[in-house]
């Protein structure tokens, strides 16, 4: 841990202990966001890194205010506790369980840590807004830092370690990654911030032009394509918002075209991943033939996932000699966890499309407001939805993504009682 990141973590972590209630995700968020993986303090063979410390330090708070989720708990909640019960179970499965079982209580810590930390300190719609403005505000130093990195070829996060000073370079492009473990994933959290900007666009539209323009600029300067369709899938998804009463109608359409790819391509379907190239330097058919190769090896990781992977395609990654890369959040949780942590996860995100879904269905006369907002906070799932079939979250990242989660549970819960209430 350099001196830099004692700042950041003593700031943060003692600002998270004294705001408001509504307040508190703030530096949690910005811990994570200012921080690297670099950023570490090892006890044992235990690595905290700055997140996890805050972690610790929102679950300190709680106990000492007494805080708890206002709601009560709902089928979300129970169900990423089921994940993670999963995650940490399956490790007696792999061929080093101690080494393993680390791991993985580091990954339930994480997701359990932060999804309801969040869903204690976000309790109405209000909330959500003052942190979504506090994500635009986060987000505009980075997008700087970024146009710097590519102006320069230096990332100034090396300053805190855990991150190269010399920017990668693919095709001729410099890929600015900031803070982040990889520019893909850099890119990904600008994508799916960029709907947060139709929020305000009404009322703040300031700050909404603030919002995009910082989260187009670190897509742009992330240099992949992945983070650009993930930026057009959450963008289109939130402009369809006046169109919303077609949306069973889309979906069917949705799966006849992929039915209708199938019959035609001579490839599996998911090949047209390997077509897609934005930038010039994507790696479209790894992703593609990774799905494939998965599928046929099955067998190896269909219980409780694999600790070798390396046969699946014949090229490695140097920091691995079991491993390929595995770029793809869904197959890298059958890897840790096999099928069931696979459908478990899978199944969170889809909960988070149902509670949209309840939403809009229980929608009454007075109440269009609430409802656009569960729907940009559903395209923004979406966004994350279509980037983890091409990246895999092992950085700082999966704090978005848990506390997008814990946004719709916490959003959804305040709408329908507040509707039930009125009924």
């Amino acid at each position: 841990m350099t001196n830099l990141g004692y700042i950041i973590l003593i700031t943060c972590g003692g600002l998270l202990l004294i705001v408001h209630r509504r307040n508190a995700p703030i530096p949690l968020l910005a811990g994570a966001l200012y921080s690297t993986q670099g950023l570490s303090i090892l006890i044992g063979s235990l690595n905290f890194s700055v997140v996890r410390v805050l972690v610790l330090v929102g679950i300190v708070r709680i106990m000492l205010k007494g805080e708890r989720i206002r709601k009560g708990c709902m089928s979300l909640d129970h169900l990423i506790w089921c994940w993670a019960c999963w995650a940490v179970l399956s490790s007696i499965f792999h061929d080093d369980p101690t080494s393993v079982l680390e791991n993985h209580l580091g990954l339930a810590y994480d997701a359990l840590g932060i999804y309801f930390l969040l869903r204690i300190f976000i309790s109405n719609l209000n909330d959500v807004l003052v942190l979504h403005r506090a994500v635009i505000i986060l987000l505009m130093p980075i997008a700087l830092e970024m146009i710097y990195e590519v102006t320069t070829g230096k990332n100034l996060f090396a300053l805190l370690g855990g991150v190269p000073e010399e920017s990668t370079i693919r095709s001729g492009t410099i890929r600015a990654q900031g803070p982040f473990g990889h520019s893909i994933l850099a890119g990904t959290v600008g994508a799916t911030s960029l709907p947060i900007a139709f929020l305000f666009y009404k009322n703040e539209r300031r700050l909404a032009l603030l919002g995009l323009i910082s989260s187009g600029i670190i897509v742009f300067c992330c240099g992949s394509s992945g983070p650009i369709l993930t930026a057009m899938a959450g963008l289109g998804a939130a402009c369809f918002w006046k169109w919303r009463h077609y949306l069973r109608m889309v979906q069917i359409l949705s799966v006849l075209a992929i039915v209708g790819l199938a019959l035609v391509m001579k490839a599996p379907v998911y090949y047209i991943i390997a077509r897609i190239d934005l930038t010039g330097s994507s790696t479209g058919w790894h992703r593609a033939n990774l799905i494939e190769r998965a599928l046929r090896h099955l067998d190896e990781w269909w219980f409780a996932g694999t600790d070798y992977t390396r046969h699946w395609i014949a090229y490695g990654v140097p920091y691995s000699a079991n491993h390929i890369d595995i770029t793809n959040h869904y197959i890298k949780m059958g890897v840790l966890g096999g099928l069931p942590l696979m459908i478990l996860f899978m199944g969170m995100c889809a909960f988070g499309f149902v509670y949209v879904g309840r939403v809009l269905r229980s929608t009454r006369s007075d109440s269009e407001a609430p409802d656009f907002l569960m729907w940009i906070l559903g395209s923004m799932l979406f966004g994350h939805a279509i980037a983890m079939v091409g990246i895999s979250y092992f950085d700082q990242s999966k704090t978005v993504l848990y506390l997008l989660l814990a946004l719709i549970g916490s959003a959804y819960a305040a709408i329908m009682t507040n509707r039930e209430k009125a009924c």
